[in-house]
């Protein structure tokens, strides 16, 4: 079966490459030629945008531009035309207004999708558990039809690119994103034909006023490879996990009386995951539980009282326990026999990425993965945040560090401190790693716990706390290590001075997790 089911991938990995000559063509990038853009103090002090015109266009260059989902496409919208556009309804909301684009009169229709367009599945003749042998799966062809055809997403973009020349495609910049892209494309039926560029791809972190600008002045092509990368694995999870679905849950039949009736489901990532659950389960269930005796002898002088640390941490023995009891408190003194002084520094932290955000979210706020990543996505869609969706620690030598810290000077709680980093001088961050997505999470816009709602809130302040201690400077403190002797028996205590907390005032969750 092993080898069957790998000369089966190999199979699909070619397929899917073949495809590759079917698919739209990518052709060379073309920077776009337009007048340098204002700058967006300049755009809110005349509430205009350099692509509205208020006089009636006439013969105008029609721009259809797709986001991933409504909250996207809105601020889209508001941006580039400088918030006066018109809404219709439709299987999700198409933004209107008039402007300029590749310097010509343009009529934009804004729209989204919600999420992917179509999903991947068997046909029919193979849909029969009876009738096929799971091994026949993972040669068995595959199509792939309208992931929710309730919501007439299909038919919506179709009848939107109507007459459109150009489509400017907002998908969230990952390999899921520019899979849908390729989606939007199959379904408005605009091409790449004639001399110019039709189809373009923004690039963007955030939907602020200024990345969404920014991104319109460097649009891009879409990533085909990228694409193709997503059909793939999307074949294998379907063939991996459909087939050994079916096997195991036939091969489970008649052996356990309560798994009869159900389906034993396999996936390439819940049963890695579950394995790890039932390791870590074998382990709390095998462990032994051992009673272990430690003693704590402790100073009082003055009317203060010093805990210290036994260097033998503890024993398992109680007689021994009690002959090291005795023996101190026969005695009563304590001699000190060293001391030493070192000078140590806790380094500020890297960027914010995904799985750091998570980790604080889940051991500080409270928040479980499903929950913290709802409220991650609201801040972003929001503006308040960056996209919450990346790998990378490591900002780009590009960011604006002074605009970002400046949008934080009118917050009540750290506000003073970034005033101070601001004008002393902010620190550049640590080296991180780049994972090629997306730069890290930071704040965008001054939010209040009034305008977000408690538990977004707090994921905000977490947020904002964390890039602002990424860039001030690092955490410098003294030990000091005394070490006592008592009749055979050494402690010791270590004493924390600090000297400057600098990041540390503003990061506690991560001074709580080290």
């Amino acid at each position: 079966m092993e080898s069957r089911t790998k000369r089966s991938i190999l199979k699909i990995s070619k397929n899917i490459c073949r495809a590759k000559q079917n698919r739209l063509k990518p052709t060379p990038s073309v920077r776009l030629q337009r007048n340098p853009l204002p700058t967006v103090d300049t755009l809110r002090r005349s509430n205009s945008s350099p692509y509205i015109r208020s006089e009636s266009l006439q013969m105008a260059t029609k721009v259809l531009m797709v986001a991933e989902k409504p909250s996207i496409a809105l601020p889209i919208a508001t941006a580039l035309s400088g918030g006066r556009f018109s809404t219709r309804r439709g299987s999700t909301d198409v933004h209107e207004f008039d402007g300029k684009f590749l310097s010509s009169n343009a009529h934009y229709k804004v729209t989204s999708v919600i999420g992917h367009v179509f999903s991947m599945d068997f046909p029919s003749s193979y849909q029969n558990w009876e009738v096929t042998d799971p091994f026949d799966l993972f040669e068995a062809p595959v199509l792939k039809s309208e992931s929710n055809p309730k919501a007439h997403i299909r038919r919506h973009l179709h009848h939107e690119a109507q007459g459109c020349t150009y489509l400017v495609l907002w998908l969230d910049c990952d390999r899921e994103g520019e899979n849908i892209c390729y989606e939007v494309i199959e379904c408005t039926g605009i091409r790449e034909t004639g001399p110019g560029r039709r189809i373009y791809r923004a690039k963007f972190s955030s939907v602020t006023e200024k990345d969404i600008f920014n991104a319109m002045e460097n649009l891009i092509q879409p990533n085909q490879d990228e694409a193709l990368a997503v059909d793939a694995r999307q074949e294998i999870d379907l063939k991996v996990g459909v087939a050994f679905t079916r096997f195991q849950t036939r091969y489970f039949q008649g052996k356990y009386g309560n798994l009869d009736s159900r389906v034993i489901s396999y996936g390439p990532c819940q049963t890695p995951t579950l394995g790890f659950c039932v390791q870590r389960f074998m382990q709390i269930t095998t462990f032994k539980p051992e009673k272990f005796w430690s003693i704590n002898p402790y100073i009082i002088k003055d009317g203060y009282e010093l805990l210290l640390d036994w260097e033998r941490n503890k024993v398992f023995d109680f007689d021994i326990a009690v002959m090291f009891q005795k023996l101190v408190a026969n005695d009563g003194n304590l001699k000190v026999i060293d001391i030493s002084t070192k000078e140590e520094c806790k380094p500020r932290p890297c960027g914010l990425n995904t799985v750091g955000m998570l980790k604080v979210a889940s051991s500080s706020l409270g928040f479980g993965p499903q929950m913290a990543m709802q409220l991650a996505e609201r801040l972003y869609t929001q503006g308040f945040i960056s996209y919450p969706r990346t790998e990378s620690t490591a900002y780009p030598s590009s960011f604006d560090f002074r605009t970002a810290l400046s949008a934080q000077l009118n917050n009540p709680i750290w506000g003073k401190g970034v005033q101070m980093l601001l004008a002393d001088g902010y620190h550049k961050p640590r080296t991180g790693s780049d994972a090629g997505d997306h730069p890290p999470i930071t704040p965008m816009r001054l939010a209040t716990e009034e305008m977000l709602g408690s538990d977004s809130w707090r994921l905000y302040q977490y947020v904002c706390q964390h890039f602002i201690g990424s860039v001030s400077s690092d955490c410098k403190y003294s030990r000091l290590l005394t070490c006592q002797f008592c009749r055979r028996i050494i402690c010791l205590h270590a004493f924390k001075c600090l000297q400057h907390m600098d990041f540390v005032n503003y990061c506690p969750f991560i001074c709580e997790s080290r």
